[in-house]
């Protein structure tokens, strides 16, 4: 008797630590902070086997959940009819960004993921480029949009890059955590034009190679026509 009541206590023990939240996440909470925003502080902050959390799976699962109908949303910001833009297929690149953000970790899969997430979409009509994109802070709630729109005379290029980004991991009070610093392989796209190029995060793929391989056939058949 007891050990079962020596038992339970444990359990219960064990229970209330993997439902608190650790003090690194609970300093990085906000009075506005949504419970799903919790949830994505607690996936890069909580660690060990005594804190439960996300799996990557369910990270992931949730950033889908975020982006999902974008490109309804694409068509709407851009005022054209989708009928309009059927030079080519459409094109997608989505992909977590590295440079100043808060939260970062490379999951048990290897890949490596941050609190930024970015969307772009592309879309090609006869004569013009347009460009919808929108970049969403996972865990602080900010959230931004933008459309451009070009010429296909007034581009230069698209362009593929990869990269290696340093990333710095900070603690609540802005201080660089000792030993954080990490570097992580990206790859990205960028529209070129002159006097500006535009750069959207992507995931490196056949399937997004193929786009960005059909994307400068185009190219090059407007140029030339």
């Amino acid at each position: 008797m007891v050990l079962i009541f020596i038992l339970l206590i444990v359990g219960l023990i064990v229970f209330f630590k993997m439902k608190a939240d650790p003090k690194e996440s609970k300093a990085l909470y906000k009075a506005n902070t949504t419970p799903d925003e919790k949830q994505v502080i607690r996936y890069f902050t909580a660690s060990g086997c005594l804190r439960k959390t996300w799996s990557d799976s369910e990270f992931d699962a949730y950033v889908a959940k975020q982006i999902a109908g974008l490109h309804q949303r694409a068509i709407e910001h851009i005022g054209l009819d989708e009928d309009e833009l059927k030079e080519i297929d459409p094109v997608s690149f989505g992909g977590f960004l590295f440079n100043n953000v808060r939260l970062s970790q490379k999951g048990e899969d290897g890949l490596w993921r941050s609190n930024k997430y970015q969307v772009s979409w592309i879309f090609f009509s006869s004569t013009h480029v347009y460009l919808y994109q929108k970049t969403i802070d996972l865990a602080f709630g900010d959230v931004s949009e933008r459309t451009e729109e070009y010429f296909y005379k007034d581009i230069t290029n698209f362009s593929t890059r990869q990269s290696s980004e340093n990333i710095v991991s900070y603690d609540a009070n802005g201080k660089e955590i000792d030993g954080s610093r990490q570097t992580v392989n990206t790859t990205s796209f960028t529209i070129v034009v002159p006097g500006d190029n535009l750069t959207c995060a992507m995931d490196k793929n056949d399937s997004n190679e193929r786009s960005i391989q059909a994307m400068k056939t185009k190219l090059r058949e407007k140029k030339t026509a």
